[in-house]
């Protein structure tokens, strides 16, 4: 068994110091959902960028960076995300040593909403933003995943007319976009899912209505497509059995490389707005379901059918030395929280 870091010792014994004996991280400094999220240094930097704060409503959308540092256990802010508006649903991921934070989209005062195909990168060091290449097809609401330190994969969304299925593959090195092969179920967005072992796991989400009614209704497919060593817009797609669990929209999902695992956790029933409503203006609940997909294994794992605190729409799990966590999002009784959830383990 590999010995722990000296970094690693340090950010366990602050956040332990921190904690008093509680199970807990300190919550960040504001109450967001609907926020993107992203890590880097192995899980010992965290980042929680814009999202929507307790008002839930168009001007309490924020472009505020929440950082923590589990080597000091402390929050501190970050240079705000460029721009006049901040954004809801966007995506983030940590790679390179920068965090890429893609599209997602903005509210107006009419409750209009836009999705951008804005692509902008955080340099830590500095706290510089410098913008990238457009998303070809500006998408909310994706799943995303980083291959190989390099490749960053943008999964299904939705775009100005609907979810999309299209996978989209931004290389970092050359600040150039390509499409691989699209996603082989129905166009969904708000679906969970993650990347790890060259394999991108996606589940369920929201899809159009065809049947009349409400606009989109949840989809209960699950998938798995492997990325070609040689291609990387090369994916083997193949279903899924269903995953253990109730929820099908919003569930918070998040790969952990150590472990062999994409994890998920929350979610509700059925598609619901930022505002935590219904298509029939009923409250939607987190599930308190967390559960996994184990890569070596090949089979779904039930983690715990009664996670405290359960969550929706927090923009990913991260893996961290302490555990896969999640930042913020939406809580019981529709509730825009700051606090941090550690999640179960096996």
């Amino acid at each position: 068994m590999k010995k722990l870091s000296f970094v690693l010792l340090l950010a366990l014994s602050a956040i332990l110091l921190l904690a008093a004996g509680e199970s807990r991280i300190p919550s960040m400094p504001a109450a967001v959902s609907s926020n993107a999220v992203a890590s880097l240094k192995g899980g010992l930097q965290l980042f929680s960028l814009m999202g929507v704060g307790p008002r839930k409503t168009w001007d309490d959308i924020t472009n505020q960076v929440y950082v923590m540092n589990l080597s000091s256990g402390k929050w501190n802010d970050g240079r705000p995300v460029p721009g006049v508006a901040g954004r809801l649903g966007a995506s983030a991921v940590g790679a390179n040593g920068q965090v890429f934070l893609f599209g997602g989209y903005v509210v107006d005062g009419q409750g209009s909403e836009i999705t951008v195909s804005d692509v902008n990168a955080y340099v830590p060091q500095g706290q510089r933003w410098y913008r990238a290449a457009d998303i070809p097809v500006p998408v909310d609401s994706a799943v995303i995943g980083v291959n190989r330190d390099r490749y960053i994969y943008l999964v299904g969304g939705r775009s100005k007319n609907g979810p999309v299925n299209n996978v989209q593959v931004y290389d970092l090195e050359k600040d150039s976009w390509s499409q691989a092969t699209p996603l082989p179920g129905a166009p969904v967005f708000g679906h969970a899912g993650g990347l790890t072992d060259d394999t991108i796991v996606y589940i369920d989400g929201a899809m159009k209505n065809t049947a009349g009614g409400a606009p989109f209704v949840a989809s209960q497919e699950c998938w798995q497509g492997k990325i070609d060593r040689k291609d990387p817009n090369k994916i083997e797609w193949s279903k899924l059995p269903s995953h253990p669990g109730p929820a099908h929209v919003g569930i918070v999902g998040g790969p952990s490389e150590r472990e062999h695992r994409i994890y998920f956790s929350g979610g509700t029933a059925d598609p619901h707005n930022f505002k935590g409503l219904g298509y029939d203006s009923q409250p939607a609940e987190p599930s308190p379901f967390t559960f996994a997909y184990n890569l070596h294994g090949k089979r779904w794992e039930t983690i715990s059918e009664n996670t405290p605190d359960p969550r929706t729409d927090s923009r990913g799990i991260l893996a961290t030395p302490l555990g896969p966590l999640i930042l913020g999002g939406m809580a019981k009784n529709q509730a825009v929280t700051s606090r941090v959830a550690i999640l179960p383990r096996k």
